[in-house]
Parts: C-alpha cells; structure tokens; sequence
C-alpha cells in the first residue's frame, strides 16, 4: 500500500478511535464529576480534541517528512518532466531529451549502485556516470549538455525538499574548446534559389521552400515544423512564428518567398491536402525532424564544404550574412528569439574572423609579407 493511502487510512481509524473513546470515557467517568451530562460531555470533546489536534498535526508533519525522505527517482523525474513541460513550458523536443537523459541515468544508478531514492544520491554517483558516459563516447560537449539536465533536475528536487543540498555544487563540467558557429557561404546558399536543383513536382517545390525559409528568417528547426498555413500574414508580410517556451515572434518576409508560398498552398490544395500543418510531405502527413534533416543533408551536402550539415547550420548562416551585412546585433538577436544577446554576440566573433581572413588574403602589405616569408 503507497505510505500516503496508509496515513489516510490511519487517520480514519484515529477519527473513529476518538468519538469510541469519547462515548467510553463519558460511561466511566460521568459518576465521578459532579458535572451536568451535557457540560461534562463538553468537556470531554474539548479535552479530545485538543489530543486529537496535536495527534493529526503529528501524523502531518510525519507525512511530509516521509514523502520529503522517500523519493523514488523515476517519479521525480516524472514530477521533473511534468513541470518543465507544463510551468517551464520547454518545447516537446527538449522536454523528451531532458527525459531521456535523466533514465540514463536512473539506469545507471540503479544498475550499479542499486540506487532508486533520490536522498541517496551523492555527488560520488554522477562523477561516476560522468567518467561512464567518457568511456561511452561522449564528447566534452555533450558531457556538459547532460550535466546541464542533471544541474536543472537537483534544483527541482532540492526546491521539492527530496534532497538535502543541491550535491551538483560538487560537480565539474568538462572544458570544451570555444567552437565558432558552422555556417555556408553566400555563394553555397545561392544554390536553393537556382529551380533546376530540385525537382519539378510537389516534394521538389516544397524542400527548396524548405531551405529558403529556413535561411531567410533563421528558424529553429521545431519552429519551422511547428508552422501552420495560418502562421503567415500576407497583407502584412510576416510570419508568426511560436519559439522556446511558447514565446511568439515576428519574423518579416520579403515579396518574393511570399509568392513562393502562395505557389506552394496552391500546390497542396491541387494535391487534395487540406491541413493547417505548413509543411506536409505529398501524403498530407507533416514533416518530422527526420524529414527535415534528411531534406537539408540531400541538397546541401554535395554543394558545401562546411564540416557539419543540418538544418540549424541555415539559421548560423542567417545570422552571420546579415551581421557582414552590417545588420544591428539587437535586430539580429530579436529575429532570432535569442533572450540573452551574449547568445547572438556568438556570431561576432565570426564576422571577425571572417575580416582577418580577409585582411590576410587580400591586404597589400599582408600580401607582401606573406611573399618575404616565403622567401626567406
């Protein structure tokens, strides 16, 4: 029986227990108080129930603290998942990797530890899954990624009071070398606006759309799956567009992708597909990330050298053109839903580096130099 069925339980019987004694005491006691029935009945109700008071307030706080103590992991992750899906408001992606990453680790726990409460866990175990997860293949990087759940997770658990302390305060992250954002090249991006890269059916106008909205208002990958037909205002150019948390956006659109989308809604309709979903393959299902993936892969990856191609590579692009465009960094981080700009000022040092390659390669006395060394 769950410790919460068997306090309720026992709270009944001590209800019932108190009206028993009650009705006993009155028969033993009422010829030894010169009381009248009624008063001395009054007394006794008032003497039971200041017991009784202090025994259910016992019985509370004996209830809180056991539920506080005995915590089964897997239902505070459960109770996790819960409120970051529902208070947090994390997207279902990240909400589903936050799980998964947390079972790893009740596995692990339970596995070689035989742990399965939340109270027995000590900063000992998660060092311990860290070198595992080392040994497993992980990068530093993603290494860092998990840890980051696990830090989210103790502060919940601590906030819940299922733990003493928050044992992460213990626990160091992995360095990661400072990685520059992955972008294509102007040129590499030019190609999603040549027609003769794609076929000439309803799959091959849908995917170019695809890439070109993509790198021209720099969505996330679940916000472009996300899109629905009533996402785009065409009177007013803009596209609505539901990011992290739930937190909307306007995104605006230029003339020419706005004409390439009612082409695309005519093409659908013509493919007897009627639903809100934006992005739909010919079957009338939506698009999944897989979808998007293998659709950005296919295209992209015999046409750039870039080291790593994905959808997200589009939105470093974005950003990047537009701040060597000369683009306000604050406009940049407000097209690109970003809450913190230092997330946006990432790509500065992009474009700085992009401007020392190009003061080595094409500045005169660089050029210069370059030759003496070469010389000598």
């Amino acid at each position: 029986m769950p410790y919460n069925q068997f306090f309720i339980l026992l709270l009944k019987n001590e209800l019932t227990y108190f009206f028993q004694t009650i009705t006993a005491a009155e028969k033993l006691f009422f010829p030894f108080f010169g009381l009248e029935k009624n008063k001395f009945r009054t007394f006794l109700v008032e003497t039971f129930r200041r017991i009784r008071d202090n025994t259910l307030e016992r019985y509370a706080l004996l209830i809180r603290y056991i539920r506080n103590r005995i915590m089964n992991i897997n239902a505070a992750i459960d109770a996790f998942v819960q409120y970051i899906s529902s208070e947090r408001r994390y997207s279902k992606l990240t909400v589903n990797e936050y799980a998964g990453h947390l079972a790893h680790f009740a596995r692990f726990l339970a596995e070689k530890f035989q742990i399965d409460d939340t109270a027995d866990i000590t900063h000992l175990e998660i060092r311990e899954w860290q070198m595992q997860l080392a040994d497993e293949g992980y990068n530093p990087t993603s290494i860092k990624t998990i840890l980051a759940v696990l830090r989210s997770f103790f502060k919940f658990l601590r906030r819940q009071n299922w733990v003493d302390s928050d044992i992460m305060l213990k626990v160091t992250s992995p360095k990661t070398p400072k990685r520059l954002p992955i972008f294509f090249t102007e040129a590499e991006t030019s190609n999603i606006y040549d027609s003769a890269n794609f076929s000439d059916d309803f799959n091959g106008s849908r995917d170019q759309l695809v890439l070109q909205m993509l790198y021209e208002t720099g969505m996330r990958s679940a916000e472009l799956l996300g899109l629905k037909e009533s996402s785009v205002d065409f009177n007013a150019k803009t596209l609505k567009v539901l990011g992290k948390r739930d937190k909307e956006r306007i995104i605006p659109i230029e003339n020419e992708l706005l004409h390439t989308i009612k082409c695309y809604f005519s093409l659908k309709r013509e493919m007897g597909i009627t639903t809100e979903s934006f992005f739909v393959r010919d079957d009338g299902r939506p698009l999944t990330h897989y979808n998007l993936d293998k659709i950005v892969k296919h295209y992209m990856v015999p046409r750039s050298k870039a080291d790593r191609i994905s959808p997200h590579i589009f939105r470093h692009s974005f950003a990047t053109h537009l701040l060597n465009e000369g683009a306000d960094i604050n406009a940049i981080k407000e097209l690109l839903g970003h809450s913190d700009l230092s997330a946006t000022e990432v790509y500065t040092h992009v474009s700085r580096q992009r401007l020392k390659e190009t003061y080595k390669h094409t500045h005169p006395r660089e050029l210069k130099n370059g030759e003496l060394r070469t010389e000598n």
